[in-house]
């Protein structure tokens, strides 16, 4: 049961582990989904927008003009201009034919800059936001940063940026994976954090002294039960006495769960060169492709970090890489690529996880894959849930577990922290340092690249 309530004008956190229930959330309140029980007031004519974390795919094949067209219930007349005002805001200028020009196009940082724009471009009276700093730059998410904090109306975020949520959020709405409760908090995140613990200290000690108080009338009421007579009268009123006290327990909120430590192991038999780069192209800021000279060797160990804006090609490298198909790049004959890729579109959404999980394994073994699975939070019945079920944040776990499986010896990851819950991240990072054979990463979080072991960088912007 989700109880609580929002004041206008809030600027709202709502926490929880991947698949407790966050965009459905959103969902309800969109009214795209019906509660089963209970009810959502909403001020009457409110408007509402929702950011979501992906364009969908059937929308990839729109242009600009038609994409955002859809936002609006009818036809509005001077959608150009509005467009390029929106567009504005989220500091993604355009040119002649920008309006003409195609979703899937755009680099997934621009994508994600295309969700914020078409959420705003109503002005909204109440803003949801699902993850949208995924996908963005540094730039990107201080122009997003500065937009909530100007912003007078009321704004719902989900992410698991500690840092960017703490920049403007007044509260915080923690969703319970276990419970299926709501518990609300007021003051900026780390304020709320610190509450969350202090509360779960102060619970477990009165539990322990009531425990301890309950096992002492346990135990004189087995003592007094064999004594006969009135005792057992005494016995009766000490098992009494210990059913209040267990009664008067507190039901503790439990800890996010994050998911086991893990090893990618590398393909065997990797010797000499892995991957040769000696060209890659890059966009220019006119939208035009240029070519630009490398000297890149990659080996087993080595690991590579590409670096640049949203929008100068590095998903497009990445994705011509793991396709063998990116002109000036050989990849040595008899090398697995395990692709981490943003949108996770390299998954099939219509495969169980089961079945996405057994299909990149030389050796079909049931036991293993449930005993990886189950290390990435993937158990009961997620094993039997088709992908496309799934929260982005397991979908990114079901890549992880993928690679694990597949023992690649080239790891090509894009953006591989998008979606995931926070209290997995180090993990994930710790499996990426060691990793053993030659790997190639993009990623906009600094904190998270500072503790995965680089050796060579190339930035595209220079």
């Amino acid at each position: 049961m989700a109880s609580f309530a929002i004041r206008r004008g809030a600027k709202i956190t709502l926490m929880g582990q991947n698949g407790a229930g966050k965009s459905t959330i959103f969902h309800l309140i969109t009214k795209e989904l019906e509660p089963e029980s209970g009810k959502i007031n909403i001020v009457n004519n409110l408007s509402i927008a929702l950011s979501r974390q992906v364009i969908p795919r059937e929308d990839l094949e729109l242009n600009i003009r038609t994409f955002f067209e859809r936002c609006f219930p009818n036809k509005v007349y001077d959608i150009d201009r509005k467009i390029d005002d929106v567009l504005e805001v989220v500091n993604l200028r355009g040119h002649d034919k920008f309006h003409e020009r195609v979703i899937k196009t755009f680099s997934g940082g621009q994508q994600a800059r295309l969700l914020l724009a078409s959420a705003i471009i109503e002005n909204p009276d109440l803003l949801l936001l699902d993850e949208p700093t995924n996908n963005l730059d540094k730039a990107g998410i201080e122009h997003l940063t500065k937009f909530l904090i100007d912003y007078k109306k009321t704004v719902i975020v989900i992410s698991h940026d500690a840092d960017f949520l703490n920049s403007f959020s007044h509260g915080v709405l923690y969703l319970d994976v276990y419970t299926r409760k709501i518990e609300q908090y007021t003051g900026d995140y780390f304020d709320v954090v610190k509450e969350i613990f202090a509360r779960i200290e102060k619970e477990n000690r009165k539990n322990a002294q009531l425990a301890k108080e309950i096992q002492e009338n346990k135990d004189k009421s087995n003592f007094f039960a064999h004594k006969g007579g009135q005792m057992r009268l005494v016995a009766k009123r000490m098992r009494d006495k210990a059913e209040e006290l267990e009664e008067e327990m507190v039901d503790v909120r439990k800890e996010d769960k994050t998911i086991r430590p893990f090893i990618i192991s590398a393909q065997d038999g990797l010797s000499g060169e892995i991957l040769n780069i000696t060209s890659f192209a890059t966009i220019s800021k006119n939208h035009r492709s240029i070519r630009r000279e490398a000297n890149l060797s990659l080996k087993r160990g080595k690991h590579l970090l590409i670096k640049g804006p949203n929008g100068i090609g590095k998903s497009t490298l990445l994705e011509a890489l793991a396709g063998g198909k990116a002109k000036g790049a050989i990849i040595a004959e008899g090398v697995r690529v395990g692709y981490y890729r943003q949108d996770f579109s390299t998954l099939n959404f219509d495969d169980t996880v089961f079945e996405s999980l057994m299909a990149v394994m030389d050796v079909k073994d049931e036991g293993k894959m449930r005993g990886v699975a189950a290390g990435f939070l993937l158990n009961g019945e997620i094993v039997r849930t088709k992908i496309g079920s799934l929260s982005e944040g397991q979908k990114g776990l079901v890549a992880f577990a993928r690679l694990v499986l597949l023992r690649p010896g080239l790891l090509i990851l894009d953006e591989p922290t998008n979606h995931i819950n926070f209290r997995h991240i180090p993990i994930i990072a710790q499996a990426l340092d060691k990793y053993l054979g030659a790997m190639i990463i993009v990623s906009h979080a600094p904190e998270f690249v500072s503790k995965i072991r680089v050796d060579e960088v190339l930035d595209m912007e220079k």
